[in-house]
C-alpha cells in the first residue's frame, strides 16, 4: 500500500489520503456544501484546478467565489477560454494565439481567415459564449509532450501556436485545457466547469488590433477585449465606473477647458495652454511652499549627461532602452555627406534626477552633523516611452517630478521616512484625496546589492509605516514580492479617486547602490568616510500625470484656489458693462482669477459656456445689481443664485481662493 498524504486545512486539522486524492474529494468528505461552493484549490500558497491530484504533504484551502480575489481570476482565465472557443466556432479557420485575464477583465488574440473582427461582430460571440457557458462543459487539464502539442498545432492549422510550442523548453512540464472538443495550451488554473460562470457577468467591449508577439514586424491580429465579474451587479457596477470615468476622461475636459494639448510634432510631450499652465503653477508654488516648510533645498541640475556618468550609476546598462542618447559632436551642416559622423561621445538626456542630486551632494566635505540633507528639485526629465505606451498626459515621454533625495544616516531614516508619510497624508488630504493605501515593493529578481542590504532596507520601510500607524488594513497595507526597483525597495502610495480606480502616485525608497556607485560619503563622530543612505521620494509623481489624475478626480470641478479661471463677471445688458469691469478690477486686486464675458449674449447661454468650461463661479450683473453695488453669485453645478453686496462677494471668495497651506 502506498504511504498516504498528509493534508493540512486552514483550521489546523490534518485528513491522511491516498496518492491519487483530489481536492474536490476532500471537500466532499467535508460536506455537500463545500463541495458544491468550491471553485479551486489553494495548494501551499499555489491556486490550482480542483480535479489536480496530491502530489504529496501539504497545506490545502479550498477556494469559493467568496475569495473574491481569486475568483475573479480564475472566472477571467475561463472568460477568455470561452471566448476563444466560440469565435473559433462562429468563424472556422480563425487561429488562437494568446488570451489572458487583465485587471479587469480578459482579452484574446486571433488571426482570423477571411478578414480583421470588428465591434459588429461582437452581439453574436457573446451570445455564443453564453451557449458554451450553459453547455457547463469539463476543464479537463492534460500533461502533453512538446512533439505532440506541435503535432496537433500542425494538423490544426494553428500556425501561430505551433511556433510557440517549438520554443518552448524541453523538459517543462507542458499542459493544455479541453472545454469539450475545444482545446488550448494552458498553464491553468480553471474553474471545474464553464457552467461556474455566470452567463450574465460579462461584456465584450471592443476589438482592436496586435501584432503577434508584439513586434510590430509581425503579423497583424485582431485582440477582442471583454470585461468578466462573478455577477451581474459587479459588472453593471464596472461598466457605471467606464461611463462615469467617460465623462471624466482628462483629455476631453482639458479640451473644454482650454488646459493643453497634444500634436504629432512632439509626440509624447504636452503643450500647456495659458489657463492650463496656471492650475500647473499653483500646483508647483504649492508643493514649493510644503517642501519649503519641511526643510528641503531646491536645487536644478542640467538635461544632458555624459554616458560615463549612466554607465557609472547603473542606469546605462538597465535603463538605456527608456534613454533618449544624443551624439556630443556638431552635426555636418553641408548638403553632402551624413548629418552625424557616428564617432561623437554619447550624451543622454536625464530619465531622472537622482545621479546628478549625488554629484551635488559630493561637492564638498559633509560631516555628520550636517546630514540629513534633503534636496529637491522640480526636475524636467524624458524617457523613451513607446508611441502606443502613450496616454494624454498620462503617460508622456517628456514629465517633470516633484523629485527630492535625502541623504540620511542609518539612525535618521526611520524619522524621516515617517516625516515624509506625514507630509504626503496632508498633501493628499489638501489636493481632495480623503483615501490612500501603502504597498511595500520587494526586491526584484534581478537587483544590485547584497541580501544583507535588502534585508536592513525592507524592515527599515516596515518599521517607519508602522511608527506612523498606517501598516494596517485601513491604509490598504500590503507587500508586492519582486516589484521593487534594481537598486532598491519603495513605498508606494496608491489614490483612490471619485470613482473608485486607484492610481500609483508617490513613492519613497531606501538605496544604498547609488552613493556607493558614485562615491558618495560624509565624515562620521569618528572621523572615518561612510556611505549616507539615500532615500528617493516623490509625492505626486509627475506634474502631467497628477494634473491628469486631479482633472479626472474632479470632473475639472476644481477647488477654488486650484482653478485656472476663479470667476467670470458676465452682464445681463450692455448698460451693466462698465460696472462689470469695475468688479473685475476690484476682484483682480484681491488675488482673484476673473474674466468679463461682455458678449451681446443672452445671459443663460453665457452660463451654459461657462458651466461647460467649468468656471466655478459665476458673478451675473445688470442694471439693479450696478445701481445697488451688489452681484448675483452662481455656483457651478448650481441652479440657484445668491445676492450679495460686492464687498461681501470678494471677502468670501478671497477666502475660498485661498491655498489650503495658507489658511
Amino acid at each position: 500500500m502506498s504511504a498516504m498524504f498528509r493534508i493540512t486545512l486552514p483550521d489546523g486539522s490534518v485528513r491522511e489520503v491516498a496518492p491519487g486524492t483530489t481536492p474536490a474529494d476532500v471537500a466532499a468528505a467535508i460536506g455537500p456544501g463545500l463541495a458544491k461552493a468550491a471553485i479551486a484549490a489553494r495548494i501551499d500558497g499555489e491556486v490550482r484546478d480542483l480535479s489536480r491530484p496530491f502530489d504529496g504533504d501539504t497545506n490545502l484551502a479550498l477556494v469559493t467565489m467568496k475569495d473574491e480575489c481569486d475568483a475573479l481570476e480564475l472566472a477571467r482565465h475561463d472568460f477568455a477560454h470561452v471566448l476563444a472557443e466560440a469565435v473559433q466556432h462562429l468563424f472556422p479557420g480563425t487561429q488562437i494565439t494568446f488570451g489572458p485575464a487583465t485587471e479587469d477583465g480578459f482579452y484574446y488574440d486571433f488571426a482570423p481567415k477571411e478578414r480583421p473582427f470588428t465591434d459588429e461582430d461582437l452581439p453574436a460571440i457573446e451570445a455564443e459564449m453564453r451557449r458554451i457557458i450553459a453547455r457547463n462543459e469539463p476543464f479537463v487539464r492534460e500533461v502533453w509532450s512538446r512533439e505532440q502539442l506541435i503535432d496537433t498545432w500542425q494538423r490544426q492549422g494553428e500556425t501561430f501556436k505551433a511556433e510557440w510550442a517549438a520554443e518552448l523548453p524541453d523538459g517543462e512540464e507542458l499542459t493544455i485545457y479541453r472545454q469539450g472538443a475545444w482545446l488550448d495550451m494552458c498553464r491553468g488554473p480553471h474553474m471545474p466547469t464553464t457552467g461556474r460562470l455566470d452567463p450574465v457577468a460579462f461584456k465584450l467591449t471592443r476589438v482592436s488590433g496586435a501584432y503577434w508577439r508584439g513586434d510590430q514586424n509581425n503579423a497583424m491580429l485582431s485582440r477582442i477585449y471583454g470585461t468578466g465579474w462573478l455577477n451581474k451587479k459587479q459588472l453593471d457596477q464596472h461598466l457605471f465606473r467606464l461611463e462615469e470615468a467617460a465623462k471624466r476622461d482628462h483629455r476631453k475636459i482639458g479640451q473644454e477647458m482650454d488646459l493643453f494639448h497634444l500634436q504629432s510634432e512632439a509626440q509624447g510631450s504636452v503643450f500647456w495652454h495659458p489657463k492650463g499652465f496656471i492650475l500647473w503653477r499653483q500646483l508647483e508654488a504649492y508643493m514649493r511652499r510644503r517642501l519649503d516648510a519641511a526643510g528641503y533645498a531646491e536645487v536644478k541640475t542640467p538635461q544632458l549627461m555624459d554616458a560615463r556618468q549612466w554607465e557609472q550609476s547603473g542606469h546605462w546598462g538597465k535603463y538605456r532602452e527608456n534613454m533618449f542618447v544624443v551624439p556630443d559632436e556638431v552635426p555636418n551642416v553641408e548638403d553632402e555627406g551624413a548629418v552625424l559622423s557616428g564617432e561623437g561621445d554619447l550624451m543622454a538626456l536625464k530619465p531622472m534626477n537622482c545621479p546628478a542630486h549625488v554629484l551635488i551632494f559630493r561637492q564638498g566635505i559633509k560631516s555628520y552633523r550636517d546630514l540629513p540633507i534633503r534636496m529637491a528639485e522640480f526636475g524636467c526629465c524624458h524617457r523613451n516611452e513607446p508611441h502606443g505606451a502613450l496616454h494624454g498626459i498620462m503617460r508622456v515621454r517628456q514629465f517633470t517630478q516633484d523629485d527630492a533625495h535625502i541623504f540620511v544616516r542609518e539612525d535618521q531614516l526611520i524619522d524621516e521616512v515617517r516625516a515624509f508619510c506625514d507630509l504626503l497624508d496632508s498633501v493628499y488630504k489638501d489636493l481632495g484625496f480623503d483615501s490612500y493605501a501603502i504597498k511595500l515593493a520587494l526586491r526584484p529578481d534581478k537587483r544590485f546589492g547584497s541580501e544583507e542590504m535588502w534585508d536592513w532596507s525592507e524592515q527599515s520601510l516596515r518599521d517607519a509605516v508602522k511608527a506612523t500607524g498606517r501598516d494596517t488594513a485601513e491604509y490598504g497595507w500590503e507587500e508586492l514580492p519582486g516589484e521593487g526597483a534594481f537598486y532598491a525597495p519603495k513605498l508606494e502610495f496608491h489614490l483612490t479617486d471619485a470613482i473608485g480606480r486607484t492610481w500609483q502616485v508617490g513613492t519613497i525608497q531606501t538605496d544604498t547602490v547609488l552613493p556607493e556607485r558614485l562615491d558618495a560619503s560624509y565624515v562620521g563622530a569618528d572621523g572615518e568616510r561612510h556611505r549616507p543612505i539615500m532615500l528617493h521620494r516623490a509625492i505626486l509623481g509627475t506634474f502631467e500625470r497628477f494634473i491628469g489624475i486631479l482633472i479626472e478626480h474632479h470632473a475639472g470641478r476644481f477647488p477654488l484656489w486650484l482653478s485656472p479661471v476663479q470667476a467670470v463677471v458676465a452682464t445681463i445688458v450692455s448698460d451693466a458693462d462698465d460696472y462689470a469691469s469695475q468688479v473685475a478690477a476690484e476682484l483682480a486686486n484681491a488675488g482673484i482669477r476673473v474674466e468679463t464675458d461682455l458678449r451681446n449674449e443672452k445671459i443663460n447661454y453665457k452660463v451654459r459656456e461657462h458651466s461647460l468650461a467649468k468656471v466655478p463661479v459665476l458673478l451675473v450683473v445688470g442694471k439693479r445689481e450696478a445701481d445697488e453695488g451688489s452681484v448675483a453669485v452662481r455656483r457651478l453645478g448650481s441652479q440657484g443664485q445668491e445676492v450679495l453686496s460686492l464687498a461681501e462677494a470678494i471677502e468670501r471668495l478671497k477666502a475660498e481662493a485661498t491655498p489650503p497651506d495658507l489658511l
